[in-house]
């Protein structure tokens, strides 16, 4: 006898039944009261809509230079026009414009982000010192010192930097420009200039992330040029309130993530490799997949905003990890009304080849050094696809692919 299907009545009750119980948990732990941003603060520097009105009043020989929101194929084939005199000129008088502009040359960006640490340094420095602020004013500008003085540092490649509001800043290690293999991590939730790179839990912050994961990297594969960006160029929730169970944030993080993404130089293969609500960010711009983006990995995800893994657009491999220790598998997946993520990535009927994360410890730890769960992540990374262990005691989430893929 054929089963009846699932009456429409209970099927409403259910899913608004799970909406209840995300209401009870925002409501009883205070998620849901208005918050300010943290380092929402006045003065940290010019703001963006003030470069772009200088950008556009620029002239070179003449000509009006690129938008903001022009192809990267245009602004490389601008800046290419250039001569090395004006390329300077340009990063000298817009360096917050051309060290975010997407198709501009990576040693121009390195040297427009670095005036533009520069200058935010300096009126920070002077922020800690006006009396006019109050004490937890003066503390942020404080902890934006520290963190510009170290972002300054000769031997790093910032490739994005914004320090408006909570702030956005990307770091590159390794060598772009050469790279065989370019892995992007997208973190999650309470990411911002602050929170980029940390002493206590480094390996839960973006900085700590990369190191560990370039560092899997080479001992994955030492012939395989590859570069890691530590990708916080997007605007996170604060907290686990209102924005992160929301798609708002994701699409804008998702728009910027795919415009860095085809803005890469050469034709290096890229994997995404995304943490928390950072998966939401690249589940929605998977709808918009990049030509060059081989894989996408989520790890400790809340969804990815799809209802399975053959849904996410274009080519790519998803794969998906989950430690037994994490806090997310105890939050409802579901989306109703645009509150939540959608379902599971780590369920089996998703898809998604299932990887373990062994040694993860908790929702904080995937890139941790030594974990099954950063090793992983590092053999996709490099394309070494057989060193990878998955969650299940079979290989299935090795299913069809063979041994070290070239780059």
């Amino acid at each position: 006898m054929t089963p009846l299907p699932p009456s429409p009545t209970l099927t409403v009750w259910r899913a608004l039944l799970a909406l209840a119980v995300v209401f009870v948990l925002l409501a009883t732990t205070g998620w849901t009261s208005a918050h300010r941003p943290r380092g929402a603060v006045g003065g940290a520097g010019g703001s963006w809509a003030e470069a772009v009105a200088g950008w556009r009043a620029e002239r070179v020989g003449g000509r009006a230079l690129p938008g903001t929101d022009a192809s990267v194929r245009a602004v490389a084939a601008f800046f290419a026009s250039l001569g090395p005199a004006d390329r300077q000129r340009l990063a000298r008088r817009h360096p917050l414009v051309v060290g975010n502009l997407n198709g501009a040359p990576l040693d121009l960006r390195y040297r427009a982000n670095r005036r533009s640490l520069g200058m935010a340094l300096a009126r920070e420095r002077l922020r800690v010192e006006d009396q006019r602020l109050s004490p937890e004013g003066r503390r942020e500008a404080a902890h934006r010192v520290h963190r510009f003085s170290g972002l300054m540092s000769e031997d790093r490649r910032i490739l994005a930097f914004d320090p408006s509001g909570t702030g956005r800043v990307a770091e590159v290690i390794g060598d772009l420009d050469r790279a065989e293999r370019v892995s992007v991590i997208v973190p999650g939730v309470d990411t911002t200039l602050i929170t980029f790179q940390r002493t206590a839990r480094r390996y839960e912050a973006p900085v700590g992330m990369a190191e560990s994961l370039y560092a899997a990297e080479r001992a994955a594969a030492p012939g395989v040029r590859t570069a890691v960006i530590a990708w916080a160029d997007y605007t996170a929730p604060t907290g686990v309130g209102m924005d992160a169970v929301t798609g708002r944030l994701a699409r804008s993080g998702a728009e910027r993530l795919v415009a860095m993404t085809e803005g890469l130089p050469g034709n290096a293969r890229v994997a995404w490799l995304c943490h928390s609500y950072g998966s939401v960010v690249c589940g929605l711009a998977a709808r918009r997949l990049p030509s060059r983006v081989s894989d996408i990995a989520v790890a400790g995800s809340p969804g990815m905003r799809a209802e399975r893994a053959a849904d996410i657009r274009g080519h790519a491999r998803v794969w998906t990890m989950l430690d037994p220790e994490d806090w997310i598998a105890d939050m409802p997946h579901m989306d109703v009304g645009g509150l939540g993520h959608g379902p599971d990535p780590n369920a089996p009927e998703f898809g998604a080849r299932r990887l373990s994360a062994s040694g993860a410890g908790g929702h904080g730890g995937y890139f941790l050094p030594g974990t099954d769960s950063v090793r992983n992540l590092a053999g996709i990374g490099v394309g070494a696809y057989g060193i990878l262990r998955c969650a299940d005691a079979d290989d299935a989430c090795r299913r069809g692919i063979f041994g070290t893929e070239s780059a």
